[in-house]
């Protein structure tokens, strides 16, 4: 059994100590999942293994042949070699092998009648044999292959970023390591591609350490995970989401003995007021008993709640509406007469592949960049919080209590309750003892942190983010998705996250290239495996492509989904009672007389479930279509 023994390894930066004495074993096919809240020292351990860091103190025992492979969230790849030479970097005589065999390849196909490139190509494929390399031959091309990569002779300084983060990752794959360590491997690739890498990895032959935002794809992989909390690492059988119910389980235990150690605490701390004597040696015990219940209570991890409930500001019936709109970027077409309403409560998600123009219409909404042609209507009360890919410039000197209060010194839940801008960096995992840290020493994870926060508390009612997933730990992901949830204004986002795009969208806006945008109404899974179904029925034509004027037009669905279903069984019975109640308002402002105040407290609740039946009818028109169109 080829294994790697971690024993009692400890991490310090600065005054920060980010784990102490945590020890674990890695076997061969173990799977690993590594959660964490960003900041708590997850890429510094997973560079500690992989031997590009060094720990204060510990150690790390394995077989003296044991490789290990890193791929890192921004490798660091050499912009002058080919990618062919980047590919096949590694120093083992088969990687050697197979770095001269397709370079040898490419000289080949750029000049046939070479007869030196003819020999030298012969002794090449004479020595594949001797080394039986085949077989990783083919392996490497079926990576490349899936990761679209086949410009082998093209310079690494040419790529894109997401082209480069493929060939990172074909490299480290191709390596086939005892220990492959992945950080965040799912980033710049497409549904197709992840699925395969899923596949890749639950089958893969050695053991496996990745961080990922991506829980679906945590979840098909894993077979163990991680947890890094309080400087402690907790470990647990089973994948995702078997960590989830054993973690509750967990924190609930967690919980009970804290409060019966506080209990006993209050016992004690009455006995120490009453004057307790050290004379016998009963008492003694008890006072340094009490000493140590002092030391220790509330040192217990229990459960973390990123508490973000906060009250938003009043949204009107406009939000937004974009009119015959142009835009065209760089050469590129983005909007081509698109036609666009926005409506009060909606949850849409934005998606598409890398330049097809999101940031840029999200810019649009934002009023940052200007139309072409067309207009936007923006409605008066519309107040934006815009969570970007790219950071506001934070002022590395200024400490994190001094950056939040810049939103104010108090915020106001959607209960009423009063929480000052301390309490609120304490419920977004800021212990106290850090707030007077400045920005300059926080990890990119914990600025962003910070930054979603800061947004949250200027008490927005449209929410516009784009790729939030990127760098937020996936514990702050569950607590925004749950925020979202609650949320009572407009959300927009821009992701590829099929997790979060799952809880928090409603309606999708797929950006095709040219110009050409194309509406779905569901979750972004049934939608990735319609396309998916689509694609192989009619490979030659992109069937869900829609010109921009086709307002509100689904894909084609062979039947209601669940929740659609239970919403129809019950759509008409809401419509009926929502009927009702503005009937009995209407009668109730007949007969107000000169009550002027509470004509306007019946006006205003007329007017709000004239918009709930509004919303409803349209909801049922939607269903009802959706419904005759599988016959």
């Amino acid at each position: 059994m080829r294994t790697l023994t971690v024993e009692n390894l400890s991490k310090s930066y600065g005054d920060k100590q980010l784990f102490r004495n945590i020890s674990f074993i890695i076997n061969e096919n173990e799977r690993i999942g590594l959660i964490g809240v960003n900041g708590t020292g997850k890429s510094s351990l997973l560079k500690i293994i992989a031997k590009i860091d060094d720990s204060d103190s510990g150690e790390m025992i394995h077989p003296n042949d044991y490789t290990i492979s890193y791929l890192s969230q921004n490798p660091d790849l050499n912009p002058d070699l080919t990618i062919i030479e980047q590919i096949y970097q590694g120093e083992a005589v088969i990687m050697k092998l197979l770095r001269s065999y397709e370079l040898s390849l490419l000289q080949l196909e750029r000049d046939p009648m070479n007869e030196k490139y003819q020999e030298q190509l012969y002794k090449l494929q004479t020595e594949m044999d001797a080394q039986q390399a085949w077989d990783a031959s083919a392996n490497a091309k079926t990576i490349l292959s899936k990761l679209g990569i086949d410009y082998f002779d093209k310079k690494i300084g040419e790529l894109s970023g997401g082209q480069k983060k493929r060939v990172a990752l074909a490299q480290v794959l191709i390596e086939t390591p005892d220990l492959l360590i992945v950080d965040e491997p799912t980033n710049h690739l497409d549904y197709e591609t992840v699925k395969w890498l899923e596949d890749y990895l639950s089958k893969y032959q050695g053991a496996v350490l990745l961080v990922t935002h991506d829980r679906y794809f945590l979840d098909h992989v894993t077979n163990r995970m991680f947890e890094l909390n309080h400087g402690t690492l907790y470990s647990y059988r089973g994948n995702y989401q078997s960590f989830i119910e054993a973690k509750s389980i967990r924190e609930e235990e967690a919980l009970q003995a804290e409060e019966k150690r506080k209990n006993l605490y209050r016992r004690e701390l009455a006995w120490m007021r009453r004057g307790a004597k050290a004379r016998s040696t009963k008492q003694k015990a008890r006072i340094q008993r009490f000493d140590q219940l002092e030391s220790n209570i509330g040192n217990i991890p229990v459960k973390e709640n990123v508490d973000i409930a906060l009250k938003g500001s009043r949204l009107g019936k406009q939000v937004f509406e974009l009119q015959h709109a142009y835009k065209s970027y760089l050469g590129q077409k983005i909007l081509h007469d698109f036609n666009w309403l926005v409506k009060p409560h909606d949850r849409i998600g934005i998606i598409g592949k890398n330049g097809s123009g999101k940031s840029t219409f999200m810019n649009i909404i934002a009023g940052k960049i200007k139309l072409d042609q067309g207009q936007i209507i923006t409605g008066q009360t519309v107040k934006i919080a815009y969570y970007q890919q790219e950071n506001e410039e934070l002022d590395g000197n200024k400490r994190m209590i001094e950056y939040i209060r810049e939103s104010g010194e108090v915020v106001t839940t959607k209960d009423g309750e009063s929480i000052s801008a301390t309490q609120m960096l304490e419920r977004f995992l800021f212990p106290t003892n850090t707030h007077g840290t400045p920005i300059r020493k926080l990890s990119g994870g914990e600025k962003r942190r910070l930054y979603l926060l800061k947004l949250l508390m200027e008490k927005p009612n449209v929410l516009l983010l784009d790729e939030p997933t990127n760098d937020l730990d996936t514990q702050t992901l569950t607590v925004l998705e749950d925020y979202l949830e609650e949320f009572p204004g407009v959300v927009i986002s821009v992701s590829h996250d099929r997790y979060f795009l799952d809880k928090t969208a409603e309606q999708l806006l797929s950006f095709q290239g040219e110009g050409e945008i194309s509406r779905y109404y569901g979750a972004y899974s049934d939608y990735l495996e319609l396309d998916k179904k689509e694609e192989k029925e009619l490979p030659s034509k992109n069937i869900h492509t829609s010109t921009a004027n086709e307002q509100h037009k689904p894909l084609k669905k062979k039947k209601l989904s669940y929740n659609e279903q239970r919403e129809w069984d019950e759509i008409e019975q809401q419509i009926a009672s929502a009927e009702e109640i503005i009937e009995s308002l209407q009668n109730q402002l007949n007969n107000v007389g000169s009550d002027f105040e509470k004509a306007q407290e019946i006006t205003k609740e007329l007017d709000k479930e004239n918009e709930k039946l509004e919303s409803l009818i349209e909801r049922w028109s939607y269903l009802s279509e959706l419904i005759e169109s599988f016959s």
